[in-house]
């Protein structure tokens, strides 16, 4: 265990691009700014050679635990846009469009068709034929009101 008190910067780089190579393997997207570290504490390091292993290896959890939090609020304040927004929301890219019930709504409970599939539909009695709007989604059931003028 001698060793682990004559580390030099390399080491760290080494560290760092081990660590990187583990976050091309995995799907966590964590590894990175555990290599960021490694890179910084290395860095530091070829500056200041004189640095204590434990203090190296304070530096390298102040410097991981900062980069991961960092991120995370970044991210939390500036969330990624999508060309597609709805991808996994299906039913919400039909809200505020018109459409004909295929079946009247009874009891609260009704159905529309949709392009080639058909979808329940929540909202106030009305008879087959009838327009309505999508005013919002619960799961797969859209929740309509009537379209047509009173």
């Amino acid at each position: 265990m001698e060793w682990l008190s004559k580390l030099v910067f390399w080491h760290w780089w080494i560290l760092a691009g081990v660590l990187l190579i583990l976050e091309l393997t995995t799907p966590v997207y964590f590894f990175l700014w555990l290599g960021f570290a490694a890179a910084a504490v290395g860095f530091l390091l070829l500056i200041f050679p004189e640095i204590p292993l434990a203090g190296q290896l304070v530096l390298f959890g102040v410097l991981s635990v900062l980069a991961v939090v960092a991120w995370r609020r970044y991210r939390e304040f500036l969330p990624p846009e999508s060309d597609q927004p709805f991808l996994n929301r299906r039913g919400q890219r039909y809200t505020g469009r018109v459409f004909t019930l295929e079946h009247p709504i009874t009891n609260g409970v009704g159905k529309v068709k949709v392009d080639d599939s058909t979808w329940r539909v929540k909202g106030p009695d009305l008879p087959a034929g009838t327009r309505v709007r999508v005013a919002g989604v619960d799961g797969t059931v859209f929740i309509v009101e009537s379209a047509e003028p009173s």
